[in-house]
């Protein structure tokens, strides 16, 4: 693919479009003056490591296209995904001054996004955003769809739906990447594929999304804008996208984090895979197709947490609510469906999957 692709988004909450091309972060303080003709000032949130590769130029494309812009930087890691942090970054807000004209801007990836857009969300009940994913999973996945989100005891519990008014996807920024943040990123890619897209899931099982990235995330962004569009709130169709999310959620829980997100995505997929396979419910093979790809894309597909300590953890998914629990199950790759259940039926699925 050469040049830009875009992927429009329509919610409920304001459109927006997802450019996805190379070049992009030079041209951040044009592209949000278009979107958001009033703004003057802006802060952009990132952490310490993404501040020394990109924090200058996005400040200085900014302060170019006359928008009074700061920064508001934090420790990496997700760790520091917290209510103390989003405290700073609404401190940082007020202390400069900024108006519900202004922008915040996420620089970084899902951490970064998931925490400037829930301070977005909550000064002054609400100022625009624009995301600049710098990792292959949020471009994907966090920077799209308007959920954010920090951690208090579970993954995500306090958070917001808060759409961006832009999402700049610049491919070079991905180039920076170490092959193991490269590869949890694969995880969603996969995941899209698993889901919904048959055709992109065969993409990466020839390798293409290392010599055509920006053609595979537009079409795994495609598959979400599309769900997000139908259900902005997730409260049903929208759940389609969390395949491998309450297992992998689990894992993320009972490792303190040490298990990356896209790698316990990754067993989360192959569990329920496995699980389904064996419960007569996906066709034969699928499980281990799903794995071999998985493999490929240098990610795990199993882990040593045992099916109790990962049940325990995984009662207080979002996806539970009371007795019963929204399962995504797999009847072949491509194909796969949201199924309300006894939330003991999780147990059964641990028990087969592991």
């Amino acid at each position: 693919m050469s040049g830009m692709e875009t992927v429009h988004v329509a919610t409920r909450q304001r459109d927006y479009d997802i450019i996805i091309g190379r070049n992009l972060l030079p041209e951040v303080g044009q592209r949000l003056r278009a979107v958001l003709p009033k703004c003057r000032s802006a802060i952009v949130v990132t952490d310490d490591t993404v501040e020394k590769l990109f924090a200058g130029e996005v400040l200085a494309s900014l302060e170019a296209a006359g928008i009074s812009a700061h920064s508001c930087v934090f420790p990496h890691g997700e760790e520091h995904k917290t209510m103390a942090t989003v405290l700073s970054i609404l401190e940082s807000m007020e202390a400069h001054g900024l108006q519900r004209s202004s922008a915040v801007v996420a620089l970084g990836g899902g951490v970064v996004g998931d925490m400037a857009g829930l301070a977005a969300a909550l000064y002054m009940r609400g100022v625009p955003f624009i995301q600049l994913p710098t990792t292959l999973l949020a471009a994907q996945d966090s920077s799209v769809g308007g959920k954010t989100a920090v951690n208090l005891g579970a993954k995500n519990i306090v958070g917001a739906f808060w759409q961006p008014s832009l999402v700049l996807c610049d491919c070079n920024a991905l180039d920076h990447l170490p092959p193991y943040i490269f590869a949890d990123g694969l995880a969603e890619m996969i995941k899209h594929g698993a889901v919904s897209d048959l055709g992109l899931f065969e993409m990466l099982e020839r390798g293409e999304h290392r010599k055509n990235l920006p053609e595979c995330i537009r079409r795994s962004v495609s598959v979400k804008a599309a769900v997000v569009s139908a259900d902005e709130r997730d409260t049903g169709a929208r759940q389609i996208l969390n395949f491998g999310h309450t297992v992998g959620h689990a894992i993320e829980k009972c490792s303190r984090f040490w298990v990356t997100h896209g790698s316990a995505v990754a067993i989360g997929m192959c569990v329920m895979a496995r699980a389904c396979e064996r419960q007569g419910i996906a066709e034969p093979g699928s499980a281990g197709r799903l794995e071999r790809l998985v493999n490929a894309c240098s990610l795990p597909t199993r882990t040593e947490f045992p099916a109790d300590e990962l049940y325990a953890a995984a009662l207080g998914d979002k996806k539970r609510s009371g007795d019963s629990i929204a399962l995504l199950r797999m009847r072949s790759v491509g194909d796969c469906y949201i199924s309300t259940e006894p939330v003991e039926a999780l147990a059964e699925v641990l028990r087969e999957g592991l």
